[in-house]
């Protein structure tokens, strides 16, 4: 299914662009503290992980509402994941 690659790729591209931002401000401020930054990182992964798990479970009533649902989720969890960086 092609839309679910796509999903796929935009989870890998999206919270792959996140943790580039992190590890970009890291470089740029070394002498502040990264407990922070590591914990946005650290929640990307989980995001990651969570939301391929839910884009590959099958055993879901109605998959297309179910990969809209994940879609969305995808977007609020990278916004707010993109303004815990800016906010750094």
């Amino acid at each position: 299914m092609a839309n679910l690659r796509d999903l796929k790729k935009d989870l890998n591209f999206v919270l792959g662009d996140i943790i580039d931002a992190v590890y970009v401000w890291e470089a740029l401020n070394p002498k502040e503290d990264t407990k922070k930054s590591e914990a946005i990182v650290d929640d990307a992964i989980a995001t990651f992980d969570e939301l391929i798990s839910k884009i590959n479970d099958r055993k879901v009533e109605n998959r297309k509402a179910h990969i809209k649902a994940v879609r969305v989720e995808l977007e609020e969890k990278a916004t707010a994941l993109v303004a815990r960086i800016n906010a750094l």
